[in-house]
């Protein structure tokens, strides 16, 4: 059974109310329902025409009032999607959807993040968000549940971002802002056309000193496209991303005893070591399209990207790491619309190759934090390959039968070139099918019912491949299997001026891949089987012309149905680092111009830490609150400033919990209240 929240707090929350929704806001009943359509599941369709959990995030709810830093801000309100970590930029954003991802020691596991088209998830299953620009991100959109038979390996759930280009942000923009705990950011943005040129450049400077001890971050980011529109069927667009990291402070997890005496700190060994991590990376892709290629249409994608890292991680040992990593790939689809007999049929293929290529080490450090020997040196390739199709068949004018089906070969390689611990080379191939079917039965314009199955994979990454044995790859461990069934309803209540999104899930995954401690190191298991059921609920209501009122409800159950490691079963426990309930409320009041007010509040329930079960961490409820207004200089010039309040009621939570974590170490503590404020000029 669901646990219901306490009455109390759902009272206090709808009181509150409202969520970043992940709806772009419908309008009043006056007005006509504008078309939304979706792209990250390839084949582009009308929202309501989508046989899938889909949620889009538009321009305004990425940016109105936010600091843009995170990318919790802007997914906080779409339903089945959890992010931990928002405040250690060392160890990264973990996010989960329906549980997939929810392993990651750090980062970002199981999960697909695309950025203009170019996959942030490696081929392996690891991903970064730390290049990431949401000051130019236009829209967002989130498939909620697997889509291996979109994207292969590690897609528990699609995170699918898109930046502006220069066609609809005409001009510049200055920000400025500052905060609590040293909080400072300056960005400049610049888009514009010019006959078949168009570009849009954004540059962003973030130093943050942290809310602990050991945990400031010094950031800056560039990402920049320039488009160019071959005729009016053809266009070549070529993005760049640059990210320099110098240093991001890890200030480690505390234990129970060290929480009471202080949240600031940082664990001993983070601030005695200097734990801490540097990135610099490139990124540059080049991207075509051809709307009138024969009967359908081509889009041709290439990247390459380099990125430097090293890291310290806050433990006496083999602790100094790092790697240069080559990564790089090409994709290919092509969409078209034909008749089979008298029913019409939209498909895609498409082929995808991706290699990622990490030259590694490890150094020993000791307890003064001297960094000696190297303990070391490998190079590891992973290698992933994909050819996919799919089809929309229009069975009648309301009713849609959608199939897809994909095949993947995934390489995965270990040159070991440091031997005085043994040979750890070795190697993996797998090849994986992938499939889906699903219904959209669309019985008014504005209202949808769907359903849809499909199966999806996910392997082991490099670092969970380690052997407890010693040499080389693990061998009894396998990729996870998943098998999702999802049905849903999509609609808009016109009268009323509601929206609604109705999701019910039921994920079984077979041989889920998880953590355990042995020896003081942590390794990887197939765990068995385990469950994921729930109900995803969003409801938006436009109840006058100023205010609007969200709402993202998430009931689920994440729990082992098999599961044993050599010493202990845990058949029948909750996975750890899920919460089993959120909701996220939002109220937004809208003035004239660019005058505006929301108060957000989001639940939390309640989490364990470890899979034993023996850790609890309690439920929260946050507040939040941003405001703003603006004024027009004259000409083109407009001024906008904003304040926001996070936490508003100062509560003591955790904003990461360390899965499994060792002697006790499992606690990240949030900040308290915090303010943050910015001035922008546009021109």
């Amino acid at each position: 059974m669901y646990k219901l929240l306490p009455p109390s707090l759902m009272l206090a929350g709808w009181a509150m109310s409202g969520s970043a929704w992940a709806q772009s806001a419908p309008p009043s009943s006056a007005e006509a329902l504008p078309t939304v359509e979706v792209s990250a599941p390839r084949l582009a369709r009308e929202l309501y025409a989508t046989p899938a959990a889909v949620s889009t995030i538009d321009r305004e709810t990425i940016a109105q009032g936010q600091q843009r830093v995170r990318l919790d801000e802007a997914l906080v309100g779409v339903p089945g999607v959890f992010l931990q970590n928002r405040d250690n930029f060392a160890q990264g954003q973990r996010i989960s959807i329906r549980g997939f991802g929810a392993r990651a020691p750090f980062g970002v596991r199981g999960i697909t993040v695309m950025v203009d088209g170019i996959p942030y998830t490696l081929p392996d299953g690891q991903a970064q968000l730390d290049a990431i620009d949401l000051d130019s991100a236009e829209r967002i959109e989130v498939i909620r549940g697997p889509s291996s038979v979109l994207y292969g390996n590690a897609a528990g759930g699609v995170i699918d971002i898109t930046t502006a280009d220069g066609r609809s942000d005409l001009g510049s923009r200055l920000r400025v802002e500052a905060g609590s705990d040293g909080y400072q950011k300056l960005s400049l943005q610049n888009g514009g056309q010019n006959g078949d040129w168009s570009h849009h450049v954004s540059l962003s400077a973030l130093n943050v000193d942290g809310y602990r001890d050991q945990s400031s971050t010094e950031k800056y980011l560039l990402n920049a496209k320039l488009r160019r529109e071959l005729g009016s069927e053809r266009a070549l667009t070529a993005i760049v991303n640059l990210l320099e990291n110098p240093r991001s402070e890890d200030p480690g997890a505390l234990n129970a005893n060290e929480v009471a005496r202080g949240r600031h700190q940082a664990a001993p060994n983070s601030r005695a070591l200097d734990a801490h991590q540097s990135v610099d990376q490139q990124l540059v892709g080049l991207q075509y399209e051809d709307l009138a290629a024969g009967p359908g249409e081509l889009y041709l994608k290439g990247f390459i990207a380099r990125r430097d890292f090293e890291q310290q991680l806050p433990y006496v040992g083999d602790s100094r790491l790092g790697y240069q990593r080559d990564y790089m790939g090409v994709s290919g689809e092509y969409h078209h619309g034909i008749m089979l007999g008298e029913l019409p049929f939209d498909y895609v293929a498409g082929v995808d190759i991706a290699r990622q290529d990490d030259d590694r080490f490890r150094r020993r450090v000791n307890a003064q934090g001297g960094v000696g020997e190297q303990v070391a040196d490998e190079t590891q390739k992973a290698t992933s390959a994909g050819v996919f199709g799919q089809g929309d068949l229009g069975l009648t004018d309301q009713l849609t039968l959608s199939l897809g089906a994909r095949f993947d070969r995934i390489d995965l390689d270990v040159d070991d070139r440091y031997l005085a611990d043994g040979d750890q080379s070795g190697d993996r191939t797998f090849n994986e099918w992938s499939g889906s079917a699903g219904l959209s039965y669309r019985y008014r314009p504005e209202h949808q019912v769907y359903l849809n199955t499909g199966t999806a994979f996910e392997t082991p990454t490099f670092s969970e491949f380690a052997n407890p044995a010693g040499g080389g790859f693990n061998p009894s461990i396998e990729p996870q299997k998943a098998w999702n069934r999802e049905v849903g309803m999509r609609g808009y209540i016109e009268p009323l001026a509601m929206d609604y999104d109705v999701a019910l899930f039921s994920v079984r995954v077979r041989d889920e891949l998880v953590p355990y401690d042995e020896g003081g190191r942590t390794f990887y298991q197939n765990a068995g089987d385990t469950n994921r059921d729930g109900v995803e609920l969003s409801l938006g209501w436009q109840f006058a012309d100023q205010w609007r009122l969200n709402s993202a409800l998430t009931l689920a159950r994440y729990e082992f149905d098999a599961f044993s490691t050599p010493s202990e079963r845990f058949d029948g426990n909750r996975i750890p680092g899920l919460p089993e309930q959120t909701w996220i409320n939002q109220l937004t009041w809208q003035g004239l111009a660019e005058r505006f007010a929301t108060l957000e509040t989001e639940y939390i329930g309640d989490m364990v830490a470890d899979n034993a079960n023996e850790t609890d961490i309690d439920s929260y409820w946050l507040v939040n609150l941003r405001v703003g207004d603006g004024w027009r200089l004259g000409g083109d010039t407009l001024l906008n400033a904003y304040v926001g309040v996070r936490n508003l009621l100062d509560e003591e939570h955790y904003a990461n919990v360390r899965l499994n974590g060792t002697f006790g170490r499992y606690y990240e503590p949030a900040p308290g209240r915090s303010v943050y404020g910015g001035v922008e000029v546009r021109f």
